[in-house]
């Protein structure tokens, strides 16, 4: 994001003529870092909690527990995909691998004991 920012800076810069074309670049690069301190709070706000029958999250999402297909983790966060597809992404965790654990613990409590 933030080097299509840089090169759409520059570009602008270009085309109107400025001589100074790599202020662009440092206006492009600002615009992204102000953009992710403006949705720190909010994405940071974000929370799930898990449930004796599933995950409830932002926006009134909730995945039940047995509709969890595959669980895994992408840079510090914890992704689950359900059995129809859909994806869901539990950002900025200490331990992804211990989200997963719970989570993994929580489905197998859920399942029928044979």
């Amino acid at each position: 994001m933030m080097a299509i920012a840089m090169a759409g800076g520059m570009l602008i810069l270009w085309l109107v003529g400025n001589p100074h074309v790599w202020t662009g670049a440092v206006g492009g690069i600002a615009a992204v870092l102000l953009r992710g301190w403006y949705v720190a709070d909010e994405a940071m706000d974000e929370g799930w909690t898990l449930t004796t029958t599933g995950l409830d999250g932002p926006g009134e999402r909730h995945v039940d527990l047995s509709a969890i297909e595959k669980i895994r983790t992408i840079a510090g966060s914890v992704q689950i995909i359900t059995k129809s597809g859909d994806k869901h992404l539990i950002k900025y965790q200490a331990d992804p691998q211990a989200v997963i654990a719970q989570i993994e613990d929580a489905i197998k409590a859920t399942e029928p004991s044979t």
